[in-house]
């Protein structure tokens, strides 16, 4: 095995090169706060940060457990919603042509314009913030899937046919099977914007999240409060993120082989 082909296909590999990574950002960002002279009120140093995050990690982690179930819902939910829809488009070319501008004049509008909106709509609850993650999520969940479905050589299509195939047997045995890579491909998009979602919902109206904490710690001026919220939202998208690349390696090894 050569040394490249090691550092993209080891286990070890996988989990110490993100790690590496991390190092790297960690030393950049306390070499500049030295070499510029940052004061702490400006840019607090991971230590820092981490040391906050000791000081009340009760809350912390109350806040972010908020803030997961928030983005999870909204996304399942976006699952819920758009998945049925994209396979609808798929299967009416009038509906496609319908429905398709809709959805890019809904994807255009400023997500932060319609927060308040959903505020006054639906109150000051949990409702708002998972709706905020639903509109998130949802265009690229039923573009993902409708050219994921559309996706299907149209020569296995035929013959499918030929073999007197039902259209259920055609749709779960071929279409869908060649649709799930590029699927999973716009869930991996959502899941981040998922997140991006449930703070900004969070910074309109809300009493609890992390997008709350940071709008409470901005202003307070406590910026090393700021930033441990800010890290724990990076470490959830990450850690939701990766839970669908290894949901995905487990549902389609036959598409990872293919790769």
């Amino acid at each position: 095995m050569t040394k490249r082909s090691w550092l993209t296909s080891s286990p070890v590999a996988a989990v110490l090169l993100p790690v590496v990574g991390l190092v790297a950002v960690f030393g950049i960002w306390w070499g500049a706060i030295l070499v510029f002279k940052i004061e702490p009120f400006l840019l607090p140093t991971p230590w820092a940060v981490v040391l906050k995050f000791f000081e009340q990690p009760g809350e912390l982690l109350q806040e972010t457990g908020t803030s997961l179930l928030e983005t999870v819902e909204g996304f399942l939910l976006a699952i819920a919603v758009g998945v049925p829809i994209a396979l609808v488009i798929v299967r009416s070319a009038i509906l496609e042509r319908l429905v398709y501008p809709l959805l890019l004049m809904v994807n255009s509008i400023p997500k932060v314009a319609i927060a308040p909106l959903l505020v006054v709509w639906w109150g000051f609850g949990q409702w708002p913030k998972v709706l905020m993650v639903l509109l998130m999520c949802f265009f690229p969940i039923v573009i993902s899937t409708a050219q994921g479905m559309k996706s299907t050589p149209a020569e296995l299509v035929e013959l499918m046919r030929s073999l007197k195939a039902t259209r259920a047997q055609e749709f779960f045995k071929l279409r869908l099977r060649f649709a799930m890579p590029q699927i999973f491909t716009g869930f991996k998009v959502a899941i981040s914007l998922a997140v991006i979602g449930s703070v900004i919902a969070e910074f309109v109206g809300a009493t609890k999240g992390l997008g709350y904490v940071i709008q409470q710690s901005g202003a307070s001026a406590d910026t090393t409060l700021a930033f441990a919220a800010i890290t724990l939202l990076s470490i959830m998208s990450i850690v939701l993120f990766y839970a669908l690349v290894l949901l995905e390696h487990l549902l389609l090894p036959w598409a990872q082989e293919k790769r």
